[in-house]
């Protein structure tokens, strides 16, 4: 089925441990999840386009299609592939990814007997010479995008990033968000960055990715977004968890700090996959940028009230729109 919005990025199979010591081995996860709940907050017409292996549970692709998402974009691959994510929150702003062993043990938990080659799910997303086996090519998108509106490209390697987009918009797609893999955000990149951000409808990394790429002596933060912003992408923001946002509007000459919406925080996992996917649709049917960050902050907010990328399909209706109304008055022009 056609779907309006398309979220490309990657199913996972999660092992977390929250920053409470709380674990959660095995789960559904995922960025492309994520990021199309967000998106499924404000917008019916949602689906994932990744790819998975022939291990990947199909109750969780039912999961997915229960909650309305399309997944007839998903790429089933004839051999197993590892899909494992591990990370461990230090804090609600900080995370490791790595060492999991260790953080079991801190914890006082047993390791998972499926974690005990683990070493990141990330490795590979800086080459520049060939795909990983689970990463998006142009050949994964749908034959037809005649009825998509805007896509999301959510972290995955560089070569996706660098490719897609482009025939994306061959496909008749003209609205195009990028948030980047921080394996890529490094000083060496610099021109491959630039011509990656180029043409973009907005690009949308977190404040840690900005200040990896311009290492060792990062600038303060709207001149990081005025230089992203140079590479020829209209709109640049700066995801930076609890404080909110920085949003840069090249074409209205607008700089604006835009508050996260107060939530109960439970789990932080997915928040701003969830940012980018409320942002995505509200660009599209609005045209303001700003008003685009107010409903990415309300999926972000949902996406940290409980665990699991589904669960903010089940807040109370009209809440989102309340949140909306609610968070409007606090954005400031900077």
């Amino acid at each position: 089925m056609p779907s309006r919005y398309l979220i490309l990025g990657g199913l996972r199979e999660d092992y977390c441990i929250t920053h409470t010591d709380q674990a959660f081995l095995g789960v559904l996860g995922g960025n492309a999840a994520y990021a199309a709940v967000g998106a499924a907050v404000w917008s019916r017409s949602v689906g994932i386009v990744s790819r998975i292996g022939s291990n990947y549970p199909q109750a969780w692709l039912e999961r997915i299609q229960g909650a309305g998402i399309h997944t007839d974009g998903v790429r089933v691959l004839p051999v197993h592939q590892d899909t494992r994510t591990f990370y461990k929150y230090l804090s609600l702003q900080e995370r490791v990814d790595t060492n999991p062993a260790a953080y079991f043990l801190k914890a006082r938990l047993p390791l998972p007997l499926a974690l005990t080659d683990y070493r990141s799910s990330t490795e590979g997303q800086d080459n520049q010479d060939e795909f990983g086996p689970l990463a998006l090519r142009p050949g994964d998108l749908p034959a037809s995008l005649d009825s998509t509106a805007g896509a999301h490209l959510a972290p995955s390697d560089y070569l996706t990033h660098s490719i897609v987009p482009a025939r994306l918009r061959e496909l008749g797609v003209r609205l195009i968000t990028v948030d980047p893999s921080i394996r890529y955000m490094q000083p060496n990149f610099r021109q491959k960055l630039r011509i990656l951000v180029n043409g973009l409808s907005a690009f949308l990394p977190s404040e840690a990715e900005a200040r990896s790429f311009f290492q060792p002596r990062p600038p303060g933060l709207w001149e990081m977004a005025e230089e992203f912003a140079s590479f020829g992408c209209p709109i640049v923001l700066l995801k930076r968890g609890a404080a909110g946002q920085f949003l840069l509007d090249n074409n209205a000459k607008a700089r604006w700090h835009i508050p996260a919406s107060p939530a109960r925080v439970v789990d932080v996992t997915g928040a701003g996959d969830a940012y980018c996917g409320g942002f995505l649709v509200g660009l599209e049917q609005t045209g303001d940028a700003v008003e685009a960050g107010l409903w990415g902050n309300v999926s972000a907010s949902l996406a940290v009230e409980g665990h699991g990328p589904l669960h903010a399909l089940g807040a109370a209706p009209g809440l989102a729109e309340a949140r909306l109304a609610t968070l409007r008055s606090a954005v400031r022009l900077n």
